[in-house]
């Protein structure tokens, strides 16, 4: 019959080392977690600046962004477990919707995941949800009159989900792209009858102060 008294310092032995993993573990989520925050903050507010049209003031947010998602990438790089809890994976998301913003609505190249250093799940749920955001920049344009610019913008919004229909694997895999491509979708549905009915109030109104002949 063994000794009670090795059984327990067996099982101490075992668990020792597991409680020093967890807490480790535990210590790089802690210090993740404040900066996947700000990488969210920082984004959200280069994507309004982008909307103010402020595209200085946009890039800076963009590398405040950056550099706290660098900072949690990096403590959590050694523990999978943690990382792939899902907060870094939105952050992530959040810092791709706002570099791809800027470039879409700038004109500039779209960055891929390898230059955002980003998950490409990340990436892909980053553009469709940069796409969704066009929407805004859409309708200010069509209310200072700019049809020519609202319609190449759908454009644009149109480009991103096609490009990104064709990817058709679970969820589980894609990080739940199919339910952002599902909003993306409701959304240029919206705006592409806005801009409809826009363009056709503009040609009536024309037509109108034309007068007959």
């Amino acid at each position: 019959m063994s000794d009670p008294g090795s059984r327990r310092d067996e099982l101490a032995a075992a668990i020792g080392p597991i409680q020093e993993s967890l807490a480790a573990s535990n210590a790089a989520r802690e210090l993740a977690l404040p900066a996947c925050r700000q990488v969210i903050r920082a984004s959200g507010s280069s994507i309004r600046a982008v909307h103010r049209l402020e595209p200085d003031r946009a890039a800076a947010l963009a590398d405040e962004a950056e550099v706290a998602l660098r900072t949690a990438q990096e403590v959590l790089a050694p523990y999978p477990a943690v990382r792939e809890a899902g907060f870094l994976h939105d952050a992530e998301k959040e810092y791709v919707e706002a570099r791809t913003v800027a470039a879409l609505i700038g004109g500039s190249p779209l960055p891929d995941p390898v230059a955002l250093a980003v998950d490409p799940t990340a990436w892909m749920r980053g553009i469709a949800e940069a796409a969704s955001e066009l929407r805004r920049h859409l309708l200010d344009r069509l209310r200072d009159g700019d049809l020519a610019r609202g319609e190449e913008l759908l454009g644009v919004m149109d480009d991103v989900y096609d490009a990104l229909v064709v990817i058709d694997w679970p969820d589980a895999i894609t990080g739940g792209l199919r339910r952002t491509l599902d909003a993306l979708r409701a959304v240029l549905e919206r705006t592409r009858g806005d801009v409809t009915t826009t363009v056709l109030q503009t040609r009536l109104q024309r037509a109108l102060e034309a007068g007959p002949g």
